[in-house]
């Protein structure tokens, strides 16, 4: 570059030089000598060498910069990318040490829990005790009054009727503590089940069953392996320690596991059997498919009579309806139910109805029987008609009119022939056969919550 500016000044110097006129020697006076067009063409020529050397130079120099560029912005990318891992790193290192606090936590909860139930124990253990002292006082008392260690005088009908008062007051008593005994027992269960739930969250933090979305009412994924037996219910998972709704993985005695979705209310936890919400699944299905079940979990769907009877086979079970109208008023209606198996039709029977419960009539019926499950290739309504054909979907009829929530949905307004709005979800005893509900919900649980 020295060398290339050092040979340009030179050649401007002779440029200057012969570019103006001067005067030879020899020469007349007044007449002026210029240089020759040979000399000047030459020192053109060297220019434009110059700068097309500079041209090329200038263009080196710039892919040189280009090059220096790409390098510093892959510096700055490498850069980043370690900042961006050191704060992953950071973020890593704030989780395990949130996971040590949650465990330490969980050991305290457990040494908590421990100490209630071993006060509940001893508490039992002494009331047992009281009881048995009582006894043995009644009993010496009675043995003293038969054996006649009481004087004449008191051994009339009004001693005995005392006797007999005493007697049954204690009988009373004795009831008041088994019922207590029988709570208490039940307390002691829950309280070990969750002992045993938290002991297994100690010893294999990363293993706890989660909520999963995704799935659909055919069950086609897999739950992440569990500490724990798999839950026969919902509420069984809700006593487990989980509060989460969602879609679990649950396995009834004697059944195979399938997935459901789980409402997880403050009381306990509730197993959905079906849901309508905005008409995206087709109710209108044959035997086959109410059987089964389908939908999605995470939208509108229907369990399956199988799941259902799978779950509340026992008898011990509480039917939840929850049901809106397109004012967004709620109404919600509760059973005490029990679900016979496929060789009955999957009747269901409603139990402790009594006669002012108005929402509860309408699954309701004077036959101690219970109602079959009907479709439209399976009519076993009572109807001479075909409830499920006349209407839509697949229902426990009791006649053409009381209620189906299975039925077809109908948007906001419903539609203006009667005819059609019987094909529709309606509660009769709420808003009636003719009006089109928005919303309903169906969930059951163990008799057992509403004592939690």
């Amino acid at each position: 570059m020295k060398t290339s500016l050092a040979a340009l000044t030179l050649c401007l110097l002779v440029l200057m030089v012969t570019a103006f006129p001067f005067e030879r020697k020899g020469a007349s006076p007044g007449r002026t000598q210029y240089a020759a067009q040979d000399d000047f063409n030459i020192i053109a020529h060297g220019l434009l060498q110059l700068g097309q050397n500079l041209k090329e130079h200038v263009d080196k120099t710039k892919g040189q910069m280009r090059d220096i560029f790409t390098k510093l912005k892959a510096f700055n990318r490498s850069m980043a990318e370690l900042g961006k891992e050191s704060q992953r790193q950071q973020a890593e290192g704030e989780t395990l040490k949130t996971r040590a606090v949650g465990m330490e936590n969980r050991e305290g909860q457990l040494i908590n829990v421990t100490s209630e139930l071993r006060e509940k124990v001893e508490e039992i253990q002494q009331e047992r005790r009281t009881m048995s002292e009582r006894m043995s006082r009644l009993e010496e008392r009675v043995d003293s009054m038969l054996q006649g260690h009481m004087s004449p005088g008191a051994r009339n009908s009004s001693d005995g009727h005392s006797i007999q008062l005493m007697l049954e007051t204690q009988n009373r008593r004795i009831d008041d503590l088994v019922e207590r005994i029988r709570l208490q027992q039940e307390k002691l269960d829950k309280q070990n089940m969750r002992i045993r739930t938290l002991q297994g969250q100690i010893k294999q933090p990363g293993k706890r069953p989660s909520p999963r979305s995704g799935s659909n009412a055919d069950g086609a994924e897999e739950q992440r392996d569990s500490p724990l037996e798999m839950a026969t219910d919902c509420h069984e998972l809700f006593l487990r320690g989980e509060t989460t709704s969602g879609i679990y993985t649950i396995r009834p005695t004697d059944s195979e596991p399938f997935n459901v979705f789980c409402e997880m209310a403050p009381d306990g936890g509730w197993t959905v059997i079906q849901r309508r919400q905005d008409g995206s699944v087709d109710f209108n299905q044959l035997w086959q498919a109410y059987e089964k079940g389908f939908g999605s979990l995470n939208g509108e769907f229907w369990l399956g009579l199988e799941n259902i009877h799978a779950i509340a086979k026992d008898g011990s079970y509480i039917l939840c309806v929850k049901f809106s109208d397109w004012s967004d008023d709620m109404a919600s209606v509760c059973f005490a139910l029990q679900l016979s198996g496929r060789e009955t039709n999957y009747t269901l029977l409603v139990k402790g109805v009594g006669p002012d419960d108005r929402l509860q009539s309408s699954l309701t019926t004077d036959s101690a029987t219970g109602l079959p499950f009907s479709t439209q290739d399976r009519d076993n309504d009572w109807k001479a008609e075909n409830c499920a054909k006349y209407l839509s979907g697949g229902w426990w009829f009791s006649n053409c009119g009381r209620s189906n929530l299975n039925g077809r949905y109908f948007q906001s307004p419903p539609p203006k022939q009667r005819h059609q709005r019987k094909q529709g979800i309606f509660w009769k005893t709420w808003r009636g056969r003719y009006y089109p509900l928005k919303s309903s919900t169906m969930m059951i649980a163990p008799a057992a919550i509403n004592k939690s």
